[in-house]
Parts: C-alpha cells; sequence; structure tokens
C-alpha cells in the first residue's frame, strides 16, 4: 500500500491499487442500491468459516490483520532505519501527525458530547493512506516530489496511532486466560528472533496465524495481532541478502495492494443511497465526521507543525515551503479505509449509525478530493505566474 524504501515497487503500483479501491467503492454502491442488493448481503452474511464467521467479518478480522501487519513492518522499518530512525528527522512529522489526530477528535467531542455517539470518536482522525499517495501521483508534476517523504512519515505515524486507539478504545472485555497465551506466543516469536536467528518465513505466519486467534478469543480486537507480529519479525539477516522483514513485504504488499484493500473496500461500501438513510437521527455524528476530516485533520497538521517550529521544538524540513505542508494536509484528510473500518468497530450493534458514518466518510472524501485538487490547481498556476515573472525580469535585467 505504501511506498517502501525496503519493497521498492512499481510507482504505478500505488495508483493502481486507489483505482481500485475507487472502483471497489462505487461498485460496492451501484450493486447495493441494484436489484441485486439481496445477492450482495447474502454473500458477505452468510456464515461459511466455522460457523461463526460471516464472509464479511472475515475479511474485517483476519484479513484487514495482513494490512496491519504490513503497516507494522513499515512502522519497525522506519523506527529502524527511516525517517523516525532520529529525534530530528521524526520530530516535525510525529507532531504534525499528532496534531492531525488531536484536533479532529476534539472537533468530534465537541458536537457529540453527552451523545451515544460518542463512541465514533476516533473516525476522523485516520488517514487513508492509499488515497492519499494516489492523489500525490495523480498531481506528482505539480509537486515537490521530496513532499511524499513528509506525507509518508506523516501517514506512518497517523497509522500507529489509530492503531493503537483500536486496542486501546474498541477492545471488548479482556480475558486474561487467552491474551496470556498470545503474550506467550509472541514471546516465542521474539526469541526465535533474537536468540536463535530464525529467518523463516513460513515460521513467522505460522505463529502469527496463532497469535491472531488468542488474541481474537482474548477479547482485544484481532487485528491487533498484525502490529505485535511485526514486532518479532527480523529486520536483520544473516543468511539470506534480504532480511526476513523485507522478504515478507514483497510478498504482503502486492497481496495488501491489489486484494485485501479492495476487497476491504467492496465488502464495507455497500451503502444504502435512499431517502430511507435520515442523517437527522444522528446530526451531530455526521458533521463531526465531516468537518473533523475536512477541517479539523488540516488545521491540527498546520496548527502543530507551526507551533512546534515557533517554541524550537522541531524544524521544518528545508526541501518544503508552508504552502506545500498546507497541500499535504488537505490530501491528509482523506480518512476513507481506516474511517470505514472503525466505524464498523464503534457501532458494531448499530447498522442505522455504521450507514450514517460510512456515508458521512464518503461524502468528506469527495469534500476533501476536490478542495485538494483545487488547492493544488491554483497553488500549480501561481507558482508558475510567479516564477514566469521572476524569469522575465530577470532576463531583462541581464539585456539591459
Amino acid at each position: 500500500m505504501r511506498f517502501l524504501r525496503t519493497y521498492r515497487k512499481p510507482a504505478k503500483l500505488e495508483f493502481f491499487t486507489t483505482l481500485l479501491l475507487i472502483l471497489s467503492t462505487i461498485l460496492a454502491l451501484a450493486v447495493y442500491n441494484s436489484p441485486l442488493r439481496g445477492i450482495y448481503k447474502y454473500i458477505f452474511d452468510k456464515t461459511y468459516i466455522f460457523s461463526s464467521f460471516t464472509l464479511h467479518t472475515f475479511i474485517n478480522d483476519f484479513l484487514m490483520s495482513i494490512f496491519f501487519l504490513v503497516a507494522g513492518l513499515e512502522i519497525k522499518y522506519e523506527i529502524l532505519h527511516g525517517n523516525l530512525s532520529s529525534l530530528k528527522k521524526s520530530s516535525f512529522p510525529v507532531l504534525a501527525s499528532i496534531g492531525g489526530v488531536v484536533v479532529p477528535a476534539l472537533i468530534f467531542f465537541h458536537f457529540n458530547k453527552n451523545t451515544p455517539y460518542l463512541n465514533g470518536i476516533c473516525i476522523p482522525i485516520s488517514t487513508d493512506i492509499a488515497f492519499a499517495v494516489g492523489l500525490f501521483s495523480i498531481f506528482r508534476k505539480k509537486l515537490n516530489t521530496s513532499l511524499k517523504i513528509f506525507l509518508l512519515s506523516l501517514a506512518i505515524v497517523d497509522d500507529l496511532i489509530s492503531i493503537a486507539a483500536i486496542g486501546i478504545i474498541y477492545s471488548l472485555d479482556l480475558n486474561l486466560d487467552y491474551f496470556t497465551i498470545a503474550l506467550i506466543i509472541l514471546c516465542v516469536l521474539c526469541i526465535a528472533n533474537l536468540v536463535f536467528n530464525v529467518e523463516s518465513i513460513t515460521y513467522y505466519l505460522i505463529g502469527g496465524a496463532c497469535l491472531w486467534y488468542f488474541i481474537h478469543l482474548s477479547g482485544v480486537h484481532s487485528t491487533v495481532s498484525g502490529i505485535l507480529l511485526a514486532l518479532a519479525i527480523p529486520s536483520k539477516s544473516t543468511n539470506y541478502s534480504l532480511s526476513t522483514l523485507e522478504r515478507l513485504q514483497r510478498v504482503l504488499v502486492p497481496i495488501n495492494s491489489l486484494i485485501v484493500i479492495p476487497l476491504f473496500a467492496f465488502a464495507n461500501t455497500g451503502i444504502s443511497l435512499n431517502y430511507n438513510l435520515d442523517f437527522s437521527k444522528a446530526p451531530t455524528l455526521s458533521l463531526g465526521i465531516i468537518v473533523g476530516l475536512c477541517v479539523g485533520k488540516p488545521l491540527g497538521i498546520m496548527l502543530f507543525s507551526y507551533i512546534s517550529c515557533l517554541l524550537g521544538i522541531a524544524e521544518k524540513p528545508s526541501y518544503i515551503n508552508w504552502s506545500s505542508i498546507f497541500l499535504v494536509s488537505l490530501i491528509a484528510g482523506v480518512g476513507f479505509t481506516m474511517s470505514i473500518f472503525i466505524s464498523e468497530i464503534a457501532f458494531i450493534r448499530d447498522a442505522a449509525l455504521i450507514n450514517i458514518a460510512k456515508m458521512s466518510i464518503l461524502m468528506s472524501a469527495l469534500i476533501s478530493l476536490c478542495s485538494t485538487s483545487m488547492a493544488i490547481l491554483i497553488y500549480s498556476f501561481i507558482s508558475k505566474k510567479y516564477k514566469g515573472e521572476y524569469n522575465h525580469n530577470s532576463n531583462k535585467y541581464r539585456i539591459s
């Protein structure tokens, strides 16, 4: 899903992932609002696996663990070797990302305090990096290519905060017995890495499947197992040219980009578009999501990054200016995949609220996409105009 330094997939894959995500969403909306709705609901709501999992829950609970494992591998690499490997490198995007989480959460809280919708507070805090990178790829000729580093660093920290929120806020009653077994499995995997130098991908995937199972039984949301498994994956190699982390990325990144993300979108964006979707039942929920993502996300990123530089806590990278950071903050306001995923967890027992939340997420994504596109075009036009005037004046000066 992301441009990994350790797995240099073709740049076109990022754009193709975004395209598949959009097509999956449009197809799900079209199917759900046609005579085929019954077939769609039957396929995803019928119990298939061990008489306890529907296809919908299998995608959200198991396949999305792969999504989080890929995110975890990237976070681990960036902390060890990449843009988050030192305080100087990480302080600016980390503080900007914290702002992009805190301000949307505060906006949502303002609209929904003392309401039954407060459980959705984490819905507007997330950035959909698939959409963000795809949008960046579309306008890459009009933007400084170095901005991608800042965007990815921002998204990595955003993912880490979102994963922590899912594990802490949306876990059910904890079963200590199963959770202890899960921790023992994690310790065994870490010992295999640190003590015995085990580098077998198969070993870690089998151990990861066991970890997922007991995390699921413990009451902690099962997708957290993906980020925990990433902690145990070796980042150095003695027997191979690539580390286990890098080899696992080569296997999982295409699966995640081309199968897991589009399938998740198709399974979770079946929303009724008819008049029965009554936003008046939860107006503050809708407002909290839309304003949080479209206004709160850019405002938080800009506010925290500017104040951190003003106070000398962080230093803005020399390769970007404040106008460029504002454009990135608008791109970060598209919270599609993670926001939908969190809405499914937050309102798991209320289908009406889930539909309202999903529609609000779709609306905010469209608003963010339109505002980002307009801002980039205006920025490109102004930059080109000033550059042309500068060149004209320079030539005139040289002639005279």
